[in-house]
């Protein structure tokens, strides 16, 4: 087990050389349904297979969170998925350079088409604390909890519209 810190902002605009990285397509299911915000996760990232828990370190703190990931085959990952009644989420991932960080950029699809939102991840406290927004984001929203992957998924856009209207969002197309 290991403790992710990150932070999460909503984008303001798509990088214009966004479409040279390397990006895959990510599915996740959030299980179990029945609970508001799952800490459990099925993951297709890619060839990828993995099921990951997640929950905050302390209290209510987004930005330090456990993260325990068990690599999953095929076989596995279709047992584990064929009769679950999870919670869906797709999106693309694209992976950004920028100061020194891979930063990584989700555009949302499906329900929650024209999100994008944008997480860092850190190796301490200290770079976490540091960092400078990057000028493409609009706002921080680690601790925004409507926001939290656990929460978004299984909502359209138009149900996390209100909290997206708080700092100005608007949603963002990549146009193919």
């Amino acid at each position: 087990m290991s403790i992710e810190l990150e932070k999460t902002y909503l984008a303001k605009y798509l990088p214009n050389d966004l479409d040279h990285c390397k990006s895959e397509e990510i599915i996740d299911i959030y299980i179990p349904k029945s609970v508001e915000h799952p800490n459990l996760r099925i993951r297709k990232k890619g060839d990828n297979l993995e099921t990951t828990k997640k929950y905050p370190v302390s209290g209510g703190d987004a930005s330090r969170q456990h993260e325990h990931t068990i690599e999953l085959n095929k076989q596995e990952f279709e047992a584990l998925t064929k009769d679950i009644n999870g919670k869906k989420v797709r999106k693309y991932r694209y992976y950004y350079n920028s100061k020194g960080k891979v930063i990584e950029i989700d555009r949302f699809q499906d329900a929650l088409l024209g999100l994008v939102l944008v997480d860092i991840e850190f190796t301490n406290e200290n770079e976490q604390k540091l960092y400078p927004m990057p000028d493409f984001c609009l706002a921080e929203v680690t601790q925004e909890k409507p926001l939290a992957g656990g929460l978004i998924v299984g909502k359209t856009y138009q149900q996390i519209e209100p909290t997206l209207a708080k700092y100005g969002y608007k949603p963002l197309y990549l146009i193919d």
